[in-house]
């Protein structure tokens, strides 16, 4: 009995082991498994963290700001947007900003290099002021004391700051420096506060009140709840000069010499010479600066510079004085800086830099210009932006950092602006004093304009902040005139579309160009110290121009008007000499082929023809065709000579377009092209030609008696006669005018396609346009294989349901679009000494050679050029610069 009463009990004691053992491994797995998993997972954070370090996603830069509210709401403490940043942020707070390009997001490898041990030496981490009045603080602020703080009514009202890791009096202190406050607040332990007032020693209260450890510094308080440690930064109350208008000693005023640096890109030429003739003053000297990609325009200004025997006019030339810059980009400082260096060397004097570009023009005379500099000898004249600085630091990108590669401006990562100094920018259009440029351009800067050099290297827009910082923080912070002399055509809406984001990694904006109904904006501007206006384009609007001129030098009325060629215009597309930068391919095969029809139209025997020019011509405002200037060998039979022959014609785009009877006068304006200015509304591209891979737009006109609202639909027609797209397009009281833009292949079927407007099922209106078979591929001639296979696209993989298809195949089905397109199944033509013979016969079908003028002395039963009114070899007395100097 004992025996098994014994063993009935070790039974369940031998189970509780087992289960008690059990239960012991199982928790042990548990926390090996719980250990395990936090150590991967903490890894992985590390490895993301330095991650986003390296490609500039996480750098020292302050949270984004949340300025004070206006009025009376309560100010309250905003979220965190970056709460994973914040510890990094406070870690690599000492360490300077790694640039690395992010290759994986390029998808190829750029031309230039980048590497993080250049990265490493980018930026200074303190710059101090020379400006003698406002030198900022030397180690630490001075101190002011804690004071009382209300939730509506701030003690320091301009900006506000939340610094979650990193909050100091120091490190807000230079916040509020950099944006030119003379005080700066902490409170709260992680709140900055900025103002403009010193604070009233009402709401002192003692040390004590101010408890809160800083978050970035524990040793220092900054302040508490509504009490504040506030401190002084070091700087005066900046206020810009005022510009004198008048002088008691006016008569005694020596004339101020100006110098001109005209920075002039694109095909102008003609524009350009204009504004050097109303500018032009044996006193003044010009120095112009052609963009080193512009073949054209340089050569003709290497003709201006030729044809002035004054010696006032200087072209830049040579290495490293001659640059290519983009919008945005780094390379326009340098521009600037280089080409200022060159114009202190020359030996004829001036008191003021003024830089001008091709799209500039005066709206005040010479001698009001004159008089007005010689009031101001020794001042600066630059806009700043007028908002918060921290605002402007945001939209700019300046708080970003940009690499200058492959005519790109690349943004590669987040940064932060050097300590010590204040930030300014506004416009890049100046006007400098001598004594400034002396000082900013030379070749041996002082540490202040080093520094600024380095952070703006690699900035974007660095023009627009440059000569504005350095004015503020050096010793002519006494100099600064809040002007830059111009007035410009903003209008927002228009001009800020992401426009440039081909160019750069960031919205930028442009401002338009003047019309003549903008004329009374400038009239305006009488009384105000206004010199220049921008921007100004004579394929635009040269009516607004010529309002100008007259305005500004009514003596010159009667003889100008009447001048041969005053009321035209000429811009040239293309020069044979013309090596940089490379024409569009559509349009050299286009120009080839219609200077091919021109000889042939004359009926004489010819070879070798050659184009030598493609010019634009305008008239009365109008755009009214284009000049084809070629050049042949005649073959004379009856004396067995050849000798060399040049000719220029007009020619016309033919509009290939029709309405039906019921919507006849209803429809304004058809057009198919590319390169569309969706701010100035008109296609930049004057020859009309498309090729297999341009992206063609259509452009719509309205007439205001339409009914609307009406809903229409744009058929795309390709030349087999296959729908390629379908555009719906609601017109509104508002929209009678826009464009559309079909989705197509990058490899456009070539020939004679067909737009098609249908409305309420019924087709309204009709027009044709040319995708020309190319010739030429980079401006060479192209072989056989190229040839075939750029021009042999078939058109299957169109974005077209089957459902659409059905919906128009009776409408298409009723319209012959085989007539004109029977050559394109035929490869022979695509290739070998054919293509040609199939280019003009498609380009005969949609241009029209007008008029013939004898461009030489060779003696031709035609007009001679110099004596018509349209060529581009007759008088324009507007840019005629030969008796100047």
């Amino acid at each position: 009995m004992v025996i098994t009463k014994n063993h009935s009990i070790s039974r369940p004691s031998s189970c509780l082991r087992k289960y008690r053992i059990l239960f012991v491994f199982g928790i042990t797995v548990l926390c090996v498994q719980i250990y395990l998993a936090h150590t991967f997972f903490g890894l992985e954070i590390r490895n993301h963290k330095s991650n986003r370090l390296s490609s500039g996603e996480d750098s020292s830069q302050p949270e984004e700001d949340e300025g004070l509210p206006t009025g009376l709401r309560q100010l309250k403490l905003p979220p965190d947007k970056h709460s994973n940043s914040n510890k990094i942020l406070h870690s690599q707070r000492n360490r300077t900003t790694r640039i690395k390009l992010d290759r994986k997001s390029l998808n190829f490898t750029p031309l230039c290099e980048f590497t993080g041990r250049e990265a490493g030496l980018l930026y200074p981490e303190r710059i101090q002021s020379l400006c003698p009045h406002s030198p900022g603080f030397i180690d630490k602020p001075v101190s002011l004391g804690c004071f009382k703080d209300d939730k509506t009514l701030r003690i320091l009202s301009g900006y506000y700051h939340v610094f979650k890791g990193n909050n100091s009096p120091e490190r807000c202190a230079f916040l509020c420096l950099q944006s030119g406050y003379l005080y700066a607040g902490t409170e709260y332990s992680v709140e900055c506060f900025c103002g403009m007032e010193k604070p009233s020693q009402l709401k002192r209260l003692p040390d004590s009140s101010c408890n809160m450890k800083c978050s970035g510094n524990p040793k220092y308080s900054c302040g508490g709840y509504l009490t504040i440690n506030i401190f002084w930064t070091g700087i005066q109350r900046f206020k810009a000069q005022e510009a004198r208008n008048t002088s008691i000693d006016i008569e005694n005023e020596k004339p101020a010499r100006i110098a001109y640096l005209l920075t002039v890109n694109g095909r102008a030429s003609r524009q350009v010479k204009r504004l050097i003739s109303i500018l032009y003053h044996p006193s003044h000297l010009f120095y112009i600066h052609v963009d080193a990609r512009q073949d054209y325009l340089y050569r003709d200004m290497l003709e201006v510079e030729k044809s002035c025997k004054s010696n006032n006019i200087k072209v830049a030339r040579g290495e490293n004085l001659r640059h290519a810059s983009i919008w945005g980009g780094a390379s326009l400082l340098t521009t600037l800086l280089k080409s200022a260096q060159q114009m202190l060397t020359h030996h004829h004097h001036w008191d003021f830099l003024v830089n001008l570009s091709e799209s500039d023009f005066p709206i005040k005379n010479n001698a009001q210009l004159t008089q007005f500099l010689s009031l101001n000898k020794g001042m600066n004249f630059v806009k700043s932006h007028g908002r918060e600085v921290q605002r402007f630091i945001t939209k700019q990108g300046l708080d970003k950092t940009f690499v200058e590669c492959e005519t790109r401006m690349w943004r590669t990562g987040d940064r932060k602006l050097p300590d010590g100094i204040q930030i300014d920018g506004g416009s890049d259009w100046v006007a400098l004093s001598r004594e400034f440029v002396e000082y900013v351009a030379n070749p041996i800067p002082d540490a202040l304009v080093t520094d600024l050099l380095k952070v703006f290297k690699y900035t974007l827009l660095p023009a627009e902040s440059f000569f504005h910082t350095v004015l503020r923080n050096s010793r002519f912070c006494n100099t600064y005139i809040d002007n830059n002399l111009h007035v410009t055509n903003w209008k927002r809406k228009l001009g800020c579309k992401c426009q440039y984001k081909a160019v750069v990694d960031w919205c930028g904006c442009s401002p338009n160009d003047f019309k003549l109904e903008d004329f009374s904006r400038i009239r305006n501007t009488v009384d105000r110290n206004l010199f220049f206006a921008r921007k100004f384009e004579s394929v635009i609007d040269q009516r607004i121009i010529d309002r100008v001129e007259e305005w500004l030098y009514p003596e010159k009325l009667n003889k100008t008007v009447s001048a041969k060629g005053y009321d035209a215009y000429w811009q040239s597309l293309y020069h044979t000499a013309d090596l940089s930068p490379l024409t569009d391919d559509a349009q050299l095969t286009v120009s080839n082929s219609l200077a091919r029809l021109i000889f042939r139209k004359l009926n004489i025997d010819s070879k070798d023809v050659h184009l030598l020019e493609t010019t634009a011509y305008f008239k009365q405002n109008q755009f009214v065709g284009i000049l084809i200037l070629a050049e042949a060998i005649i073959q004379q039979k009856s004396i067995q000579q050849e000798y060399m022959k040049q000719v220029e014609s007009l020619i016309y785009l033919r509009h290939n377009f029709s309405t039906s009877r019921e919507w006849l006068g209803k429809v304004q304006s058809l057009s198919v092209n590319t390169d569309y200015d969706q701010k100035e509304k008109t296609f930049r591209n004057l020859m009309g030609s498309i090729g297999p891979y341009s992206h063609p737009v259509l452009s719509y006109e309205f007439d205001t008696g339409i009914t609307t609202p009406q809903n229409l639909s744009i058929l795309w027609v390709d030349p087999y006669g296959q729908l390629a797209d379908v555009n719906y397009v609601q017109l509104e009281e508002m929209t009678l005018t826009g464009y559309v833009k079909p989705q197509f292949n990058e490899h456009l079927v070539v020939g004679t396609w067909h737009l098609l407007l249908v409305a309420d099922s019924l087709l309204v209106a009709k027009m044709n346009f040319l995708v020309t078979p190319l010739g030429y591929w980079k401006n060479k001639k192209m072989d056989a294989a190229k040839a075939k296979e750029v021009n042999n696209a078939s058109g299957d993989n169109y974005h077209i349901t089957e459902e659409m298809n059905t919906k128009w195949s009776h409408l298409l089905s009723s319209i012959n679009f085989h007539e004109r397109t029977i050559d394109i199944t035929r490869d022979d033509i695509k290739i070998n000494s054919n293509l040609d013979q199939w280019i003009d016969k498609l380009v005969h079908e949609h241009y029209k050679i007008d008029k013939i003028c004898n461009a030489d002395d060779t003696i031709l039963n035609l007009q001679n050029c110099i004596n018509t009114y349209w060529s581009s070899l007759s008088p324009d007395s507007k840019a005629d610069i030969n008796n100047l100097c």
